[in-house]
C-alpha cells in the first residue's frame, strides 16, 4: 500500500467514522453491533478505494450507500439467524417432550452432572452425538487411552450413580439407559 494510500484512507476514518458510527448505533441493538458495522463498512470502502469520489460532500454521499447496504445485510443475516434458531427452538423442544422421560431424564442429567467437567464431554460426544472412542479423543486432542479409561470409569460412576437411586431392579442401574441418548 502506497503512502497516498493509507493517507486516504486514513483521512476517510477521520472524516466518516463518527457519523457512520452515529448511523449505525441508531438503526441497530444491541448497539454494538455498530461498531462491527462500521468496521465492515471501512473494508467495503478501502476496496473500493478506486471508486470513492474525490468531493468530500460525495464521498460522504457514497459512504453513506455503502453503510446502508451492510446495514441491509446485517439485518437479511440477522432475519435468517433469528428464524433458523426460533425454528431449531422449536425442534429441540419438541423432541425433548416427544423421546424424554422427565422423571428418567432428569435423574440421568443429575448423575451426569456428578461427573468431571471433561468425563462429562466424554459421555455426550459418545452418546449424544454418535461418536467413537477414538473420535473423541481425536476432538479433545487426548490419548485413545486415556479416553478409553475415562468413559469407562464415568459409565460404572454414572451406573452406580442411577443403581443408588432406583435399586438394582432399575433397567438404568445395567447400565442400559448409559448406552442410549440422552436429550
Amino acid at each position: 500500500m502506497t503512502s497516498y494510500t493509507s493517507e486516504r484512507i486514513e483521512g476517510l476514518v477521520q472524516q466518516l467514522a463518527p457519523d457512520l458510527l452515529a448511523y449505525f448505533t441508531r438503526r441497530v441493538s444491541p448497539s454494538g453491533d455498530a461498531a462491527d458495522l462500521l468496521s465492515e463498512t471501512f473494508v467495503v470502502i478501502c476496496r473500493r478505494l478506486g471508486d470513492v469520489p474525490a468531493n468530500d460532500a460525495e464521498t460522504r454521499l457514497w459512504a453513506f450507500g455503502v453503510a446502508r447496504k451492510v446495514l441491509s445485510s446485517h439485518r437479511r443475516t440477522s432475519t435468517r439467524r433469528s428464524a433458523l434458531v426460533e425454528r431449531l427452538r422449536s425442534e429441540l423442544n419438541q423432541g425433548e417432550s416427544d423421546t424424554r422421560d422427565d422423571s428418567s431424564g432428569d435423574r440421568l442429567h443429575l448423575a451426569l452432572s456428578t461427573l468431571k467437567p471433561i468425563d462429562q464431554e466424554i459421555m455426550r460426544l459418545v452418546h449424544w452425538e454418535g461418536f467413537s472412542q477414538a473420535e473423541v479423543a481425536s476432538i479433545l486432542r487426548k490419548p485413545a487411552v486415556t479416553i478409553r479409561s475415562r468413559y469407562t470409569r464415568a459409565r460404572a460412576a454414572l451406573r452406580a450413580r442411577l443403581a443408588d437411586d432406583h435399586g438394582p431392579e432399575d433397567p438404568a442401574a445395567s447400565g442400559a439407559d448409559c448406552a442410549a441418548p440422552v436429550h
